[in-house]
């Protein structure tokens, strides 16, 4: 995989990824957002990098790619497609906190969601983040997701406040 933007790469991951993947995980949006993403060691990072690489060619996901700095090559996080128990598909994104507040998780998905709901023959795409998580719910709104649910749902096994929402191609 190779999307470019006026800015961002998105490719795949390579096992000389994993000291980006791993130091990516570690800020505190992370820990509170997404914390089953938090890689505490390189050799957790490094075998989760080798799990998402053997899931290449496949249909089933997570479908997970790096998102690189075009000026820079610098290795600012990720974005992935990923299916939910009931055969529909989310996506995800995570751009390391250093890197926040610059658009490129807006840039990310509006290139991506795209090209790989095509290559897996999707229709709709669901975003489901925490209702707290303000920059991650306007993302999705940046990108063209509509509205579905606000409210106590399941997110990471637990009853949360969430923000779920529907892209459609």
């Amino acid at each position: 995989m190779n999307i470019e933007t006026d800015r961002l790469t998105i490719t795949d991951l390579t096992m000389d990824m994993a000291q980006a993947v791993h130091e990516n995980s570690l800020d505190e949006d992370t820990r509170r957002f997404v914390p089953d993403e938090v890689f505490e060691t390189l050799e957790d990072a490094r075998e989760t990098v080798e799990f998402l690489i053997s899931q290449y060619g496949a249909t089933e996901g997570p479908l997970v790619y790096a998102v690189i700095t075009r000026a820079g090559g610098l290795n600012i996080g990720y974005v992935q497609m990923v299916p939910l128990e009931d055969g529909t598909w989310e996506i995800g994104y995570h751009i390391a906190k250093k890197h926040t507040g610059k658009g490129y998780a807006t840039e990310a998905v509006r290139a991506f969601l795209p090209v790989m709901a095509g290559r897996i023959g999707l229709r709709e795409v669901y975003g489901i983040c925490l209702k707290e998580n303000a920059a991650s719910c306007r993302v999705l709104e940046k990108c063209g997701f509509e509205k579905l649910f606000d409210g106590v749902g399941p997110y990471q096994g637990q009853q949360r406040e969430i923000v779920k929402r529907l892209w459609r191609a």
